[in-house]
């Protein structure tokens, strides 16, 4: 025979069940009794007459203020001493030390034998042609100008032809240079000022270069340095980073990083000097990565602001 469970032997119970019947019940009235003693407590003691004493709740009252005044003193205090706390001082930035000749002549030594004959890699036959396409090469490659500028060339030969140009025409040859109707409104303006101003002729200083609309310091030393021998130091995206990794200088403002190094460099070097650094950074020191466990440079290079390299 089957066992049963104990549940199952249980008698069977026909009173009705109703929820809570069996759990006490609190006393009614209790819950007030207890919160009226603990008043009583904290209350003073009434007088013959079943009152207070005078001036008993007063001075109760008085006490909780001052204990709650005293418990607040600390905060105050820690956030007065906040605000009347001297700040960190801030660490002075050392001073820039000019590199040491020895070293930059080692540079220049090791710059000029590894790159004899450097020169601009924009193609021209004239100081017109370099112009523009100095103008063309901005936030694009020198292979990509050099495509563009013998057909532009051909169609529009002098700065006449250029000014003259229709701008949509113009706009459609330089299209794959980039920013083409930025550059072509410079172009049509520098042209203008050449015709205008200059007799059609690109002129020779750096004054009436930077004058052209359209025409920094950095197109003008290009133009004065490789079209007239006249010696200029280009900064551009390679020389500003080289120059700061190479220790030369600490300046990030293009025209501060050229009279900065217009200091340390022989002015009849200005020129070639451009060239082997753009040159060394297009193919040694690249922006992310440099090259530098096979850098020529490195016995002489300071490596700052490098944190990864191959």
């Amino acid at each position: 025979m089957a066992r049963r469970s104990p549940r199952s032997r249980r008698k069977p119970d026909d009173t009705p069940r109703v929820p809570g019947k069996e759990r006490p019940r609190a006393t009614p009235g209790r819950g007030r009794k207890v919160a009226a003693k603990r008043t009583q407590a904290k209350s003073p003691r009434p007088g013959p007459n079943g009152h207070a004493p005078k001036g008993a709740r007063g001075a109760a009252s008085a006490k909780a203020r001052a204990s709650n005044t005293a418990r607040a003193r600390p905060t105050a205090a820690r956030s007065a001493t906040r605000r009347t706390r001297r700040p960190l001082p801030v660490p002075k930035r050392r001073a820039f030390r000019p590199p040491d000749p020895a070293r930059v002549a080692a540079l220049l030594a090791e710059l000029e034998r590894l790159y004899p004959n450097a020169e601009t890699a924009l193609h021209h036959e004239n100081a017109l042609q370099l112009l523009i396409a100095t103008i063309l090469s901005a936030q694009c490659t020198d292979e990509r100008v050099n495509m563009v500028t013998p057909v532009l060339f051909a169609k529009y030969p002098d700065a006449a032809a250029l000014a003259r140009a229709p701008r949509p025409d113009l706009e459609e040859v330089i299209r794959s240079t980039g920013f083409y109707r930025m550059k072509a409104q410079a172009i049509q303006a520098a042209a203008s000022d050449i015709v205008t101003k200059h007799g059609g002729e690109v002129p020779r200083t750096m004054e009436e270069l930077v004058a052209l609309r359209g025409v920094g310091r950095k197109t003008a030393n290009v133009v004065l340095g490789n079209a007239f021998g006249i010696p200029g130091l280009v900064v551009d995206t390679h020389v500003t980073r080289l120059s700061n990794r190479l220790g030369l200088t600490t300046e990030k403002d293009p025209v501060k990083i050229e009279h900065a190094l217009m200091a340390i460099v022989p002015q009849e070097r200005w020129t070639v000097f451009s060239h082997w650094l753009i040159l060394h950074g297009r193919r040694v020191c690249i922006a992310r990565k440099p090259r530098c466990s096979s850098c020529a440079l490195s016995p002489h290079c300071p490596r700052l602001g490098v944190t990864a390299s191959q």
